[in-house]
């Protein structure tokens, strides 16, 4: 049963950074999903803030976080990350990390990013 965890979630101050990682140490197929990046702010939907391939590590983004965040994986260590830059307080949500590969599908339980001065 794959289990991820995210971590890397807090406080921080707007204009500053944080690194989200999401690993499952049991998760041997990890390198075959396509992993994604989700948020929830307050009262909004989940949105999908970035996706990274499988095959190649191809990343793409929201239009509201191209340029600040950064997807990357370690298939290695079953782990992929979400780099956030240039924090904005429109940021602060719940932040999920989900793997996808054809019908299968396994989600976080979500990591708590406020962004606050």
């Amino acid at each position: 049963q794959v289990q991820l965890v995210e971590s890397g979630g807090g406080l921080v101050q707007p204009g500053g950074s944080l690194r989200l990682s999401c690993t499952d140490s049991q998760f041997t197929t990890f390198s075959s999903y396509v992993m994604n990046w989700y948020r929830q702010a307050p009262g909004k939907e989940r949105e999908l803030v970035g996706s990274i391939t499988s095959v190649g590590g191809r990343t793409s983004y929201a239009g509201s976080v191209k340029g600040r965040f950064t997807i990357s994986r370690d298939n290695d260590k079953k782990t992929v990350y979400l780099q956030m830059n240039s924090l904005k307080p429109e940021d602060t949500a719940v932040y999920y990390c989900g793997a996808v590969w054809g019908p299968r599908r396994y989600w976080g339980r979500g990591t708590q990013v406020t962004v606050s001065s």
